[in-house]
């Protein structure tokens, strides 16, 4: 009986090596960035404005927060989880942050810390609950959302916050919050972003939060710590909401009220979905994120500056978010009847 050898490609394993790695920018961020390049050039010609410093300073500085914020989002949606108390724990931090500075007159880096710290332990709380809860994160972090407002609101006492120094005007839109005329927040915010993109793409525990998204209980039986990295995702989260919320006070005046932090999960959200990462979990990109962020405040600026109704800005982001999510339902049903 003869035995046939089956000749194996010298090249498999270089060739399988190159398929772990996705491209360094995907189709859909090379269609965000079209995007964003043609409604500059729109809002170039019908705004001349747009385009000056004065309009596109105060829009990195206003993407800065939320793609920030959004880079912890991106990871936690990559592991099929969601965090809808971002803007309720921004609140918390930030006021703690202002009464710490007016009473203490807490100088910068204190300042950053103790709003970190504050948003660490936020989001300990909530990555504790959903890895050793077992219950669906939006579940979780709806309930501590509501807890962190009603915090949040006690902490103000029914009243604002006044003659807040000027501490984080180093993050603001100012000529102290810019080098080389780039606000210190976006370069920030871009520091972070390169960081958790190279871990992402290139660390064993980046590639173990897409598993667990791809299929968590596969995730635990091939050895993945999945509880540990469920809590360091949401404290990551955590963490750059409390900074986040240093930004968010560099942009502001002297007075800090209670509608700080309204909205920016909305926002974060809205900015990860945009930019590619799966609302299903196992597929994302803080390129994306960052991407989907300034596609978000672009719309937003334009349309004031057109003088269009605010609530456009609402139905092109909804649109925006709808036509992602559908995308990539019907890639991820494609790419299940091909497997």
């Amino acid at each position: 009986m003869t035995t046939t050898t089956i000749p194996v490609k010298a090249d498999l394993t270089s060739k399988v090596k190159g398929r772990i790695l996705p491209p360094l920018v995907t189709g859909q961020e090379y269609v965000l960035i079209g995007i964003i390049v043609a409604l500059w050039a729109l809002l170039g010609v019908f705004t001349p404005a747009f385009l000056t410093a004065g309009s596109v300073v105060p829009l990195l500085v206003a993407v800065a927060p939320v793609a920030l914020v959004g880079v912890g989002m991106t990871f936690v949606i990559i592991t099929a989880g969601i965090d809808v108390s971002v803007g309720a724990a921004t609140m918390v931090a930030a006021v703690v942050v202002a009464k710490a500075m007016v009473a203490l007159g807490l100088p910068l880096i204190p300042a950053v810390l103790l709003a970190m710290a504050i948003g660490g332990v936020l989001g300990l709380i909530n990555g504790v609950l959903i890895a050793y809860g077992r219950i669906h994160p939006i579940i979780i972090t709806f309930g501590t959302a509501n807890l962190f407002m009603y915090l949040g609101l006690q902490i103000f006492g029914s009243s604002t916050v006044n003659n807040i120094p000027s501490t984080f005007a180093i993050f603001g839109r100012g000529e102290e919050g810019r080098t080389l005329g780039i606000p210190h927040s976006f370069l920030i915010t871009l520091i972070v972003l390169g960081a958790a993109w190279w871990f992402l793409r290139h660390r064993p525990s980046g590639r173990h939060l897409l598993a667990i998204g791809g299929n968590e209980n596969a995730a635990r039986l091939a050895g993945v710590k999945v509880k540990q990295l469920l809590v360091s995702a949401y404290t990551l989260t955590g963490l750059l909401i409390g900074l986040g919320a240093c930004f968010t006070l560099g942009m502001g005046t002297s007075t800090l009220d209670q509608g700080v932090g309204v909205g920016r999960e909305l926002a974060v959200i809205a900015a990860v979905v945009i930019g590619g990462t799966s609302v299903l979990g196992g597929r994302g990109s803080v390129l994306g994120t960052l991407l989907g962020a300034i596609l978000v405040q672009t719309v937003t600026s334009g349309v004031t500056q057109l003088g269009w109704p605010s609530q456009l800005s609402d139905l092109f982001v909804g649109l925006a978010i709808i036509l992602a999510v559908g995308t990539d339902i019907i890639r991820e049903r494609a790419r299940k009847k091909t497997s």
